[in-house]
């Protein structure tokens, strides 16, 4: 079960490194709010395997929290993305 925890973290940084790349050299808005939004999920996904590995699962419950914020963000940035067009 480990080896398949320390592929998920090797992905999870892989994930968000490119898609910081993305969100750096986005030549569009709408480009950079999706990489954000992607980071977003990255990061969740990130808590939730912290939480099984360090067996804290309050973790688990604080991604929860930060997948609602980050839903209710990315809504506000699309908001504004479409305003600004």
């Amino acid at each position: 079960m480990m080896i398949i925890i320390y592929i998920s973290i090797v992905l999870i940084a892989l994930g968000s490194l490119l898609s910081f790349v993305r969100f750096i050299k986005g030549p569009t808005a709408a480009d950079r709010a999706i990489a954000l939004d992607t980071l977003s999920v990255i990061g969740i996904a990130a808590l939730v395997v912290l939480g099984y590995l360090f067996k804290r699962y309050i973790y688990i419950d604080l991604a929860l929290v930060y997948a609602v914020l980050g839903f209710i963000g990315i809504i506000v940035i699309a908001r504004f993305i479409e305003k600004a067009l």
